[in-house]
């Protein structure tokens, strides 16, 4: 395979390898290194590159295998795992704290509204019920459930705006 038929094969995704790398890695400078490496690596194949049914495909997992043991490597210390697969997803401890506060605020707001608003959000958003069955299970037609639905969910967040925005109520 010449360079120019090299270049065609790959033109159509070098890009797409590029931001990979670039979403993977942040750097710009790494991103350019590891699309040339992919790249490299694959006119070295040469010849062997028909025999991959999706090329795009191939370059893409060597892309992320290569940015991964970048970020791996000791001499890519300073990077840091931005890719969403990659974080850690558990909240931290202020953030679980500040979670349950606002559920009990919400709690305490629910506890505040009209009964039939309050069986409506709690039927809805907790038990999710669909609009049909709580039609027939509170015996209203489901337009007079959603209108309830949303007053009940407007009061909800006027409430719990002025919490956060004003303190303790």
């Amino acid at each position: 395979m010449n360079q120019n038929e090299f270049v065609q094969l790959i033109h159509p995704f070098k890009d797409k390898v590029f931001r990979l790398a670039k979403r993977l890695l942040v750097s710009t400078e790494e991103a350019e290194d590891a699309t040339q490496e992919v790249l490299v690596k694959l006119w070295n194949k040469n010849g062997g590159l028909s025999d991959y049914n999706n090329l795009e495909a191939f370059a893409m997992t060597m892309t992320k295998n290569y940015c991964l043991d970048q970020l791996k490597s000791k001499r890519a210390g300073n990077l840091k795992i931005v890719h969403t697969n990659f974080t850690d997803r558990e909240a931290g401890l202020q953030q679980k704290i500040e979670d349950r506060d606002s559920l009990n605020w919400v709690g305490k707001i629910i506890d505040q509204l009209p009964v039939q608003q309050r069986i409506i959000i709690q039927m809805r958003d907790i038990e999710q019920y669909e609009f049909e069955e709580m039609a027939k299970i509170l015996n209203m037609n489901e337009t007079a459930i959603r209108v309830a639905l949303s007053r009940g969910r407007k009061t909800i967040r006027e409430l719990m705006s002025k919490t956060h925005s004003y303190g303790i109520q």
